[in-house]
């Protein structure tokens, strides 16, 4: 296939049409750069794929487009015979696609919408911050619009396959199969690492009204028991989450952390952790990083926190997930770039689940200050436990968990989940553990199909 894009904004043009024709669709290609304001993709028949450019070309100018106005100020919904799904979001350009001389006019700019989602240079815009100095998902276009709970990127992928196919595209796309990636982020290693800690636990679930008079017996009666090693501690889960994956052949990825300097943190030394990590590594699971607080803009801090876990892990680090989501753009990507990590799974919403950057499929990222396709490889993070915990009941967890798996399913896609080793034996989570379990025993099921 040919590729013809326009002169202006390259870097960006080279890196949308390298992810989405190379990396999603496994199709070779070859590029050229000609005058007209579109993006032409012409097949090996001759017939051409004409995808009108509604967004870079008026900003000739390098990163002019990065501008809180240029945020599309509204979203259609639409169909036509080449989209799969009903009523897909329309970032840039209108619902026209019409047959001209045998090519393929669309005015549907799929581009400027995919990059839009990936890159997230939506978040460097907006500069409003919640407590955390997170940006705010609810303020994104996708919550606004109703939409993040929509891979919308692989939705637009399928109509770029339809309209390639109506045109006589033969070859074959990429072959994908679904894909379960269990992480458990590490913030704790012990409930009840000394008495203080015991009893302010405790009190906290008195005062929140979470235990009551036979739970209060009986949390007393489980710490004497850990006193006397009888019992484990109620966050010593590593061996039951790691029996759980091996049970569908899926090996799990802790992030443990590596230090810190805030009240976020340390609530346990990497070398407390030592045995664990290297029960996990015998059993064939794997080790990355949970950074500390402010790790996130801070290449050190990271570079210190990741030597720290390699050296006492005595591992390779290469993966792993920012603590609280605090995540930068594109300050954080460039911090794990520039310690050679080969993937994040930091994106994803802090106060839902869905679908941040629009895909369930790992993605090479982009800088878009320096304008540079990174090595870095993102894999979104699809559903985290502690964003609904207080806001669901069991029944309501577990039936948005099977929507998104259903929907990441439909594209074969990776839905990486995040369950934390402390969100099974409190007060607070005890209930909440069957919808982990579900989750893996459906997989289980379809193991056996």
């Amino acid at each position: 296939m040919k590729v013809y894009i326009p002169y202006d904004n390259q870097k960006e043009r080279e890196y949308i049409i390298d992810v989405v024709l190379n990396e999603f669709l496994g199709i070779a290609y070859t590029l050229a750069f000609h005058n007209q304001k579109s993006w032409i993709l012409e097949l090996e028949n001759g017939k051409k794929l004409i995808i009108n450019d509604h967004f870079f070309y008026k900003f000739p100018k390098e990163k002019s487009y990065l501008d809180e106005g240029n945020i599309p100020k509204k979203v259609l919904y639409i169909q036509n015979k080449f989209i799969a799904t009903i009523n897909l979001p329309l970032l840039y350009g209108s619902n026209k696609v019409q047959l001209q001389n045998n090519n393929l006019i669309c005015d549907i700019d799929i581009f400027a919408a995919i990059f839009f989602m990936l890159t997230r240079w939506e978040e460097y815009v907006i500069k409003k911050r919640d407590h955390h100095n997170r940006f705010i998902s609810k303020i994104s276009l996708a919550y606004r619009n109703n939409f993040y709970n929509r891979p919308i990127v692989n939705e637009y992928l399928e109509f770029l396959k339809n309209m390639l196919l109506a045109l006589g595209y033969s070859k074959p796309f990429k072959q994908r199969s679904y894909k379960l990636i269990l992480t458990h982020d590490i913030d704790h290693i012990k409930a009840w690492s000394n008495p203080k800690r015991f009893f302010m636990r405790l009190g906290g679930d008195i005062l929140k009204k979470r235990a009551k008079g036979f739970d209060i017996v009986k949390i007393l009666f489980d710490y004497l028991k850990v006193l006397l090693k009888i019992k484990k501690d109620p966050f010593d889960t590593f061996d039951y989450i790691m029996n759980l994956s091996e049970s569908i052949g899926v090996k799990s990825y802790f992030f443990f952390m590596g230090g810190g300097v805030t009240k976020y943190d340390n609530s346990y030394k990497a070398k407390q952790a030592k045995k664990i990590a290297q029960n996990i590594l015998q059993k064939g699971h794997f080790i990355g990083i949970h950074p500390s607080y402010n790790a996130y803009n801070d290449v050190k801090q990271f570079q210190k926190e990741k030597e720290t876990l390699e050296k006492t892990f005595e591992t390779p680090i290469l993966f792993g997930r920012e603590h609280y989501l605090r995540f930068e753009v594109p300050t954080t990507w460039q911090v794990w770039e520039d310690n050679k990590m080969a993937w994040d799974s930091s994106c994803g919403f802090e106060n839902g689940n869905g679908f941040r950057c629009g895909v369930c499929y790992p993605f090479s990222v982009f800088n878009i200050l320096t304008r540079e396709k990174l090595n870095l490889k993102e894999r979104p993070l699809i559903f985290m436990d502690a964003s609904v915990v207080d806001k669901y009941t069991p029944n309501q967890m577990e039936d948005e968990i099977f929507s998104l798996i259903c929907q990441v399913e439909k594209y074969q896609g990776e839905f990486v989940l995040l369950w934390h080793n402390s969100s099974y034996n409190t007060i607070k989570w005890k209930k909440f553990k069957k919808v982990y379990e579900k989750a893996i025993n459906y997989h289980k099921k379809r193991l056996q199909k």
